[in-house]
C-alpha cells in the first residue's frame, strides 16, 4: 500500500533536504584540489559522485515527473548529463571534466529547481506509473522518494572516498 500523496510528497521533500544537507556536510570537508583524485583501489572520485548526484536528481525530481522543459537548458548541459550518467566510467582527469566550480553550481541549481517545483506536483501526477520503476513504489512519487535514498548511497561513497584520500573522520 502506497503513501497518501500529500504526506508522501512532504516526506520526499524532507528526505531530499536531509540527504542534501548530509552530503554538503561531507563535501565541505573535502578540499577541491582532491575532487579529481582517485585513491588506489577506488573506482570513482568526488567530482564524478557530485556530478552524478546532480544528473540523477534532475532525472528523478524533474525530468521523470514533467519531462524536459526549456528551462532545463540552464540547469545543465547535455554533455554534463552524459558525462555523469549511470553506467559511465568516472574520469579523474580534470582536463576532460567540468571544473569543480561548475559541478558544484549544477549540483546546487538542480537541487534548488527541484525544491521549487516539487510542491506544485499534483497528487494525480505523482500517482502516475513510471517505467522503469525507481523504488518500491513504481510511480512518480516513488522517484521522488528514491532520490534521497540514492543520494545517501552516494554520500556513503563520498565518505569512503574522503577517508581513502587521507582525511580524518567527520565528527
Amino acid at each position: 500500500m502506497g503513501l497518501e500523496t500529500s504526506s508522501g510528497l512532504r516526506l520526499a521533500i524532507e528526505q531530499i533536504r536531509f540527504a542534501r544537507e548530509y552530503t554538503r556536510s561531507l563535501l565541505d570537508t573535502i578540499p577541491e584540489q582532491l575532487w579529481f583524485e582517485r585513491p588506489a583501489g577506488a573506482p570513482s572520485c568526488v567530482a564524478w559522485q557530485v556530478g552524478h548526484l546532480a544528473m540523477a536528481q534532475y532525472g528523478l525530481c524533474l525530468f521523470r515527473i514533467r519531462g524536459r522543459a526549456e528551462a532545463d537548458l540552464t540547469l545543465m548541459s547535455s554533455a554534463f548529463r552524459k558525462k555523469f550518467s549511470r553506467g559511465t566510467t568516472p574520469d579523474p582527469d580534470p582536463a576532460t571534466n567540468p571544473a569543480v566550480s561548475e559541478i558544484r553550481e549544477v549540483f546546487q541549481r538542480v537541487y534548488q529547481q527541484s525544491l521549487a517545483e516539487m510542491p506544485d506536483y499534483s497528487e494525480a501526477v505523482l500517482q502516475e506509473p513510471v517505467d522503469p520503476p525507481w523504488a518500491v513504489q513504481a510511480t512518480k512519487l516513488g522517484c521522488l522518494l528514491f532520490c534521497s535514498h540514492h543520494e545517501m548511497i552516494h554520500a556513503g561513497q563520498l565518505g569512503l572516498l574522503r577517508r581513502l584520500l587521507g582525511l580524518a573522520p567527520v565528527r
